[in-house]
C-alpha cells in the first residue's frame, strides 16, 4: 500500500496530466468532461507545492449557476486520501450548500462519507457539479439560499445568477490578482460597490 505522501502527489500529478495545453507554471490549463459540459480548468499551485492549490471551476450547463467561474481553493492534509481535502469556494456563490462568508461547503461525501478511493477529478468531475446542479436545502450552510430555493425557485434562480454576475466572471479574480488582492480579499473587493449596486434582497452585513 502507497504512503499517502505517495498518493497524494500521484493524484495531484494525474489531475495535472488532464490538462492539455500547460501553461507556464505555476499555472496549467486542462479540460475535461464534466456530463453536461466541457469546463477549461486552469489550475494554481501555491508556493510550489503539491498539497494546496487553486482551480479554476466553470458551472455545470443547465443550471443557474451556468457561466459562472469560481476560484476553488484545495488543501490536501498529510493523511490525504485517508482524510478528505479541504475545499472551499473563494469568490462568492449563493447556494444553500455553500457558505457564503467562508466558501466553506456541506456535502456529505467529502465532509463525512469520503472514501480513499475518491480522488481529485471525482471532486471536479462529479461531486461539485452534482452539488451546484442539485442543492440540498434541508442540510443548508446558507440559510437565506435554502429558504428562498423552497418559497420561490424562479427567485431564487435569478438571485443564484445575479451572484454570477456580479462575483462569478473570470475578468474579476484576474483584476483583484493584477492589483495583488490576496484570495481571500477577492469576493470582498468585489463588494465594495455604492448601495445603488446592492443586489436586491441581500442583507445587511
Amino acid at each position: 500500500m502507497s504512503s499517502p505522501s505517495k498518493r497524494r502527489d500521484m493524484d495531484v500529478m494525474k489531475f495535472m496530466e488532464r490538462c492539455q495545453g500547460a501553461m507556464q507554471t505555476p499555472q496549467y490549463a486542462c479540460s475535461v468532461w464534466q456530463g453536461r459540459m466541457m469546463s477549461d480548468y486552469i489550475v494554481e499551485t501555491i508556493n510550489d507545492g503539491l498539497s494546496e492549490f487553486n482551480v479554476e471551476f466553470h458551472g455545470p450547463k443547465e443550471s443557474p449557476y451556468e457561466g459562472g467561474v469560481w476560484k476553488v481553493r484545495v488543501e490536501l492534509p498529510d493523511a490525504y486520501p485517508y482524510k478528505s481535502p479541504s475545499i472551499g469556494f473563494l469568490n462568492k456563490i449563493f447556494h444553500p450548500n455553500v457558505d457564503e462568508l467562508s466558501g466553506s461547503i456541506c456535502l456529505d461525501v467529502i465532509n463525512q462519507s469520503w472514501s480513499p478511493m475518491f480522488d481529485l477529478l471525482n471532486i471536479f468531475e462529479v461531486f461539485l457539479p452534482q452539488l451546484l446542479l442539485y442543492p440540498n436545502p434541508a442540510d443548508p450552510l446558507n440559510g437565506d439560499a435554502a429558504s428562498l430555493m423552497l418559497k420561490d425557485q424562479q427567485q431564487y434562480e435569478q438571485k443564484v445568477k445575479e451572484y454570477c454576475e456580479r462575483y462569478a466572471k473570470r475578468e474579476k479574480f484576474e483584476n483583484a490578482s493584477l492589483n495583488g488582492s490576496s484570495d481571500e480579499e477577492i469576493s470582498d473587493n468585489e463588494s465594495t460597490g455604492s448601495a445603488d449596486d446592492d443586489i436586491p434582497g441581500d442583507a445587511d452585513p
